[in-house]
C-alpha cells in the first residue's frame, strides 16, 4: 500500500510540474539552442558541431510580444516560411517602411506594413530574408533575451 501511494503522489507531482512547466516555456519564455553559423560571431563564434555540444543557447522571451515595438537590431526566432518545424533566429535589419537592396541586383524592395526584413550576422551561410523575403510579423515567435552561454 505504501509504495501505491508513494508512486501516485509522485505521478501526480510530477504532472503538476510538467503542467506548470509547459505554461511557462509556452506563454512566458524558455531556453533555445543557437545551432549553425549564420549568427557567428554573435552566437557560435567558434562554429557548431553536429552533436550540439558547443552550441550556445540563448533565453528568449515570449511575454512581451503582444505589446512590443520591434526596431532595428533586435534579435528574433520565428518559423521558417518554407519548414514549419524548423525555427530561425536573424537579426532585424529593415521595418515596415524601410527601403532594402540585395547585394545581388540592382533592384530596391520597400517592406510592407506588417513585416520586417531579418538578416543573420554571418552572410554567406545565411538562409535569411536575402532568400525568402520579408517576414510577416505575426510568424516571430520570441524576442531573444541578453543571455546567452554555452554548454560545456
Amino acid at each position: 500500500m505504501g509504495t501505491r501511494n508513494f508512486l501516485w503522489s509522485f505521478t501526480k507531482k510530477s504532472f503538476t510540474f510538467g503542467l506548470i512547466a509547459l505554461t511557462i516555456s509556452d506563454r512566458y519564455g524558455s531556453i533555445v539552442p543557437v545551432r549553425g553559423v549564420s549568427m557567428s560571431p554573435t552566437f557560435n563564434p567558434h562554429g557548431s558541431t553536429l552533436t550540439g555540444l558547443t552550441d550556445d543557447h540563448v533565453l528568449v522571451e515570449k511575454f512581451c510580444l503582444d505589446k512590443y515595438k520591434f526596431s532595428h537590431g533586435d534579435v528574433v526566432v520565428f518559423c521558417s516560411p518554407s519548414h514549419y518545424r524548423e525555427k530561425y533566429i536573424k537579426r532585424i535589419t529593415a521595418l515596415p517602411g524601410d527601403w532594402i537592396s540585395s547585394p545581388y541586383s540592382h533592384d530596391a524592395l520597400k517592406i510592407p506594413e506588417g513585416h520586417c526584413w531579418v538578416e543573420g550576422d554571418n552572410f554567406a551561410p545565411s538562409l535569411d530574408s536575402r532568400s525568402f523575403g520579408p517576414v510577416c510579423y505575426p510568424v516571430l515567435h520570441i524576442l531573444v533575451f541578453v543571455a546567452q552561454w554555452r554548454l560545456q
